[in-house]
């Protein structure tokens, strides 16, 4: 990855620099060093009024002659304003940097305000719109770089906060190479070299184990074997199950255990995606990708007193006289009989019985909490917009406000998510409907026109995976929360924002560090 290198200065004209990106949220926010740029901003809205609302170039001698580009984050203070303002803010003043020719920005960021993780929003955000695609840099002999050095004006110490940001970066740049590459690029033997490169090194602290062959996932995961029958005799698209594990130094306190959607691509199988809305399912393997994000970011920052174990579910929902399709009964992992409704609904598929095997192990770790992360439904956006990861919890889950947690720490890092629930007609819809099932994977309808399209999956995995049996009833309650990233994923097109990486990190990763 061709990473630009973050460096802090505490002079505004230091030399390293090209120019100067200023976030402020009124000139009022200049002050003491940055007294002297009042007087530049005021006399510059004079003379263009649209500048208090919108990305400018000024060139001036308080800053020795460099460019400085003002890029106001607006009002602060409102109930509608979070952190994300600060966020967009820095994207969009690095965005018009780069247009004006800079290669290395100093981003200032002054601002009086109560987000508590706004400075390193700021810097999340600049270095979001200096990402390079993976295609684009491979495609060069020299890898592309958009900027020389990003540089983090501040007047104290800054390399916790540098270090802390330049670890989530690497997370999210690696979630992005898979998740946007196009599906060839990262089909799923490709992915498996990919993330087997990310962590080959030999200070490298996550470990790898691959499963592949048809005929093991129909021993080990028959659900996520129908998916992938149609691409068996294919190699190139062949699936892939790999598995991640990262273990802190010191006594373990905790363990996160996170399954990932990873389609490379969706035609939707047999009952194929049409109508146009077949373009950009490539995206569909966002969830997975995150997966591996997240692990590059623990190699990265390295958090002490954490075990995570990742799974990603990589396969190519394909179309062929192989695919499987509609109305067949296949046995889970868990020995659930599940009757396939859609094979557009391949995602739940590909994971339930992976979840299934990472319940086996999270019955012998420490404080186990398990995730599913999925671009798994349209109706998630139709439910809570395109910009907000949809998380919901089963009981164990919800008793500890896990839900809620995530929330409160999305929203500190300008990842938001929105709370969803799991009750109890999405077990009654997830319910076999004939003898011949245990439960049905879905109806026959797109889910943004089924009512809890989004919700009845996870009690569909809940049921097919066995973790019904560890509700909040048992004897050994298990911890599970499904994340759909559907909404938050990313546009298209667009580049993919690694959701829920940094939401996730701030839950479980960042109070870990020295």
């Amino acid at each position: 990855m061709a990473e630009v290198p973050l460096v802090s200065t505490s002079s505004l004209t230091d030399e390293t620099f090209d120019c100067v990106v200023l976030l402020i949220s009124s000139v009022e926010d200049c002050t003491g060093p940055l007294a002297v740029l009042k007087t530049v901003i005021n006399d510059y809205v004079k003379v263009d009024s649209g500048a208090s609302s919108s990305v400018s170039v000024i060139v001036t001698s308080e800053v020795c002659g460099m460019r400085l580009i003002y890029s106001p984050t607006g009002p602060l203070n409102r109930d509608e304003d979070d952190v994300r303002r600060i966020y967009d803010a820095a994207e969009a003043g690095i965005k018009r940097a780069l247009s004006a020719g800079s290669k290395k920005p100093l981003l200032v960021s002054p601002m009086a305000h109560s987000f508590a993780d706004a400075d390193l929003c700021a810097i999340l955000g600049a270095l979001h719109a200096l990402y390079v695609p993976l295609e684009i840099r491979e495609a060069t002999p020299i890898p592309k770089k958009k900027a020389d050095v990003l540089g983090w004006w501040s007047i104290n110490d800054a390399s916790s906060l540098l270090r802390r940001a330049s670890g989530l970066e690497a997370g999210r740049n690696a979630a992005r190479d898979i998740g946007g590459s196009d599906p060839e690029r990262m089909a799923p033997p490709r992915v498996s070299e990919y993330v087997e490169a990310l962590f080959g090194g030999e200070d490298s602290s996550v470990s790898i184990e691959v499963i592949e062959g048809h005929e093991n996932f129909v021993r080990e995961y028959p659900l996520l074997a129908a998916v992938d029958r149609a691409c068996r005799d294919v190699e190139r698209h062949k699936g892939r199950v790999i598995w991640l594990t990262y273990q802190g130094s010191g006594e373990v306190k905790e363990t996160v255990m996170i399954v990932g959607k990873g389609v490379c691509y969706d035609t939707g199988g047999a009952d194929i995606k049409a109508g146009g809305v077949m373009a950009g399912m490539h995206r569909d393997k966002c969830g997975a990708a995150a997966v591996a994000g997240f692990f590059k970011m623990l190699d990265v920052l390295k958090p002490s007193e954490l075990k995570v174990v990742g799974a990603m579910c990589m396969v190519r929902n394909s179309v062929g006289s192989e695919c499987y399709v509609a109305d067949e009964i296949i046995t889970s992992r868990a020995g659930c009989r599940v009757r396939v409704g859609n094979t557009d609904a391949e995602g739940r598929m590909a994971m339930t019985d992976v979840l299934c095997h990472m319940k086996e192990k999270a019955l012998l770790e420490i404080k186990p909490k398990l995730f599913t992360w999925a671009t798994l439904t349209g109706h998630a956006i139709i439910a809570h917009g395109s910009k907000y990861s949809a998380v919901m919890g089963n009981g164990p889950s919800c008793m500890a406000e896990l839900p809620e947690q995530l929330i409160r720490d999305g929203r500190d890092m300008a990842e938001p998510c929105a709370l969803s629930t799991i009750v109890r007609e999405d077990y009654t819809f997830a319910k076999g409907k004939s003898e011949y099932e245990d439960v049905l994977q879905c109806n026959n309808q797109p889910s943004s026109r089924t009512p809890r399209g989004h919700q009845f999956p996870a009690a569909f995995m809940i049921l097919a995976s066995g973790l019904k049996q560890h509700g909040k009833d048992s004897a050994k309650p298990l911890s599970y929360t499904h994340v759909d990233v559907a909404g938050s994923s990313g546009p298209f097109p667009g580049i993919p924002t690694a959701a829920p990486v940094l939401a996730f990190a701030k839950t479980f990763v960042l109070h870990h560090l020295d």
